[in-house]
C-alpha cells in the first residue's frame, strides 16, 4: 500500500494560511495599519487601488527593520512580539502570530521597503516578493520606517469554478 499522507510544498501550506489571515483587501489594510502601529509609526498613509485588489500600500514612520528582520518578516511565525508562551498572557500589540506578511505575500506580488535607526543613514533594504518567493532583496536610499506596497492581490489564488 502507498503512502497516503505527505507534508504539503510550502507554496501550498502558505496559501491555506493565506485564506485564513487574509480574507479580503480590507484585511490586508487592517494587518499593514496594525503593523504600522505597532511599530510606533506616528503617521500611517494609506493608498489603495481597484479596492485594494490591484494595490495596496502602506507606509509608515514607524521604527522600520533592518536587513535580516526585513528578510525574516516574511517567514511564517517570525514575530518580534513575542518570544515565550508565557508572552500570550500580556499580549499589548494588535498583532504577534507572525502571519500577516507571510500570508499576504503568498497570495500577491509585494515589496517591503524599511529602514530603522540602526541601519546606515538613509540606506534602506528592499524585498521584492511573487507569490511568496523573495525575487530580488536590494539597498535603497530610505529614511527610518516601512513600506509595504501589495500588488495583484491573489493572482495565484485557486478559484474553482462554480
Amino acid at each position: 500500500m502507498s503512502r497516503r499522507i505527505h507534508i504539503l510544498p510550502d507554496t501550498v501550506a502558505n496559501q491555506i494560511a493565506a485564506g485564513e489571515a487574509v480574507e479580503r483587501p480590507a484585511s490586508v489594510v487592517k494587518e499593514l495599519v496594525e503593523n504600522a502601529l505597532d511599530a510606533l509609526a506616528t503617521q500611517v498613509d494609506v493608498a489603495v487601488e481597484r479596492g485594494g485588489k490591484r494595490r495596496i500600500r502602506v507606509s509608515d514612520n514607524g521604527v522600520g527593520m533592518g536587513r535580516e528582520d526585513a528578510l525574516l518578516c516574511l517567514d511564517r511565525h517570525a514575530t518580534s512580539k513575542i518570544t515565550l508562551a508565557s508572552d500570550l498572557e500580556r499580549i499589548r500589540t494588535l498583532g504577534f502570530r507572525g502571519e500577516a506578511l507571510p500570508s499576504i505575500a503568498a497570495v500577491s506580488r509585494t515589496i517591503v521597503e524599511t529602514s530603522d535607526v540602526d541601519g546606515r543613514e538613509g540606506v534602506g533594504i528592499r524585498v521584492v516578493t511573487e507569490g511568496g518567493r523573495i525575487t530580488v532583496v536590494d539597498e535603497f536610499p530610505r529614511q527610518r520606517g516601512t513600506t509595504v506596497e501589495v500588488k495583484n492581490l491573489f493572482f495565484n489564488a485557486y478559484n474553482p469554478v462554480s
